[in-house]
């Protein structure tokens, strides 16, 4: 008789476990909502409801563009799903239902979403039944989101300025008292774990409570600004000891000498820089062309430039001005005056011929004191010249006086 009380209890155990995640996976299907940017969703429905957004169109303009999914909730038992898409979401969600494994830290996340504007993504935001489940969610576009604009110049600037860096003592300092300050919590951390006890103990942690132990470095990551502002004193002088300490064994061994080590320092600040670049938008392909041009005008500089500057003018020609008469007389004037001090300059060089010169010209005598300062012109050949422009000028005035009339 109780075998037969304990075997009916578990088909009813069954049949309502199994009614209850048709019905989560069955509503899923009728609570889904398509996100644009300024729209706001409010919820007062239990279980699972799921927002989506449609990718956008990539242009170059959207370079540094990122939305943002904010869920405003009052409580802290909930789960969050993210995925592809609505069925992927649903798949995590039933997952996450039918497993029978204690979950002390949830699937909790932040309440601020960063999503790929470029990219199908979908939410989704399960509130346990025996909660208050009214809640909403929006979305907000940010054209240029300053963090990834800053993060773009931070990687061209360290990839640039790679080789001025890894013979900067300066940045050798700096960067040893980092390296000293992140050591320094690393060696506290192995510190630590030598006072966890050992033996059949330790397996029992390990095998039993190593859920707590992540809940324990969560807590303590999510509240380290808490952590900070109350004990601010005691971090304070911890992270001027370590870097005093840092600092003297940085001035031991001195600034890195060796070619070698510095061209080792600078590649690897040159990855670092593109890899900033690379992740300093959502648009991935225009982050790698520009990571290639980066790498292409700092190895070819000369050569890109002069081939761009080529065919830009065979691209676009550049006009030719036309020439009023005032210019076109100083532009010979100065011309003329160019070419003469030219010839002078190369009649003096030693690449002429002094003798040949002379033999091919009419009047040696003239040319002789054109090249210690005379006018090339005769005194008669001015006289004509100022008789030609004269005659020119009178002509230009009888002729506006005619269109008068």
């Amino acid at each position: 008789m109780g075998y037969r009380i304990v075997q009916s209890f578990s088909v009813i155990t069954c049949l309502l476990f199994l009614n209850y995640f048709l019905t989560e996976s069955a509503s899923t299907s009728e609570s889904i909502h398509f996100l644009k940017p300024g729209d706001v969703v409010t919820n007062d429905k239990p279980g699972l409801q799921i927002f989506c957004h449609s990718a956008n169109t990539k242009y170059v303009i959207h370079l540094w563009r990122s939305l943002t999914m904010h869920l405003n909730i009052n409580i802290d038992n909930y789960d969050l799903y993210d995925g592809k898409n609505q069925q992927e979401v649903v798949e995590k969600h039933d997952d996450n239902q039918r497993s029978w494994r204690f979950n002390l830290f949830g699937t909790k996340r932040s309440n601020k979403l960063k999503i790929n504007p470029f990219e199908d993504m979908c939410v989704g935001v399960y509130v346990y039944p025996s909660h208050v489940h009214k809640y909403t969610m929006s979305m907000t576009q940010t054209r240029v989101d300053i963090w990834k604009l800053m993060l773009t110049i931070l990687g061209i600037t360290i990839y640039w300025n790679a080789y001025k860096l890894s013979g900067n003592p300066l940045f050798y300092y700096l960067s040893g008292i980092m390296l000293g300050i992140t050591t320094s919590i690393i060696i506290l951390v192995y510190f630590a774990s030598k006072l966890l006890p050992r033996g059949k103990v330790m397996y029992l942690m390990v095998a039993t409570g190593w859920t707590m132990s992540f809940y324990l470095l969560q807590g303590l990551w999510e509240n380290a600004h808490l952590i900070a502002v109350q004990y601010k004193e005691y971090v304070v002088w911890y992270i001027l000891g370590t870097s005093l300490i840092s600092f003297v064994i940085c001035y031991r061994f001195g600034p890195v000498t060796n070619p070698r080590t510095k061209k080792l320092i600078e590649w690897f600040l040159q990855i670092g820089g593109l890899i900033a670049i690379y992740y300093s938008s959502y648009f991935r392909e225009a982050s790698f062309f520009c990571c290639i041009v980066m790498v292409l005008l700092y190895n070819f500089p000369i050569i890109l430039i002069r081939k761009g500057k080529n065919y830009w003018k065979n691209m676009f020609p550049e006009r030719r001005k036309l020439l009023t008469e005032d210019q076109y007389r100083k532009e010979g004037i100065r011309e003329t005056n160019k070419a003469l001090n030219e010839l002078k300059g190369y009649c003096s060089s030693p690449e002429c011929n002094p003798w040949k010169t002379v033999l091919r010209l009419k009047d040696p005598i003239r040319f002789a004191k054109f090249m210690e300062g005379e006018s090339h012109l005769s005194d008669d050949e001015s006289r004509d010249h100022d008789a030609e422009i004269t005659r020119i000028i009178e002509e230009c005035e009888y002729t506006d006086d005619e269109d008068d009339y």
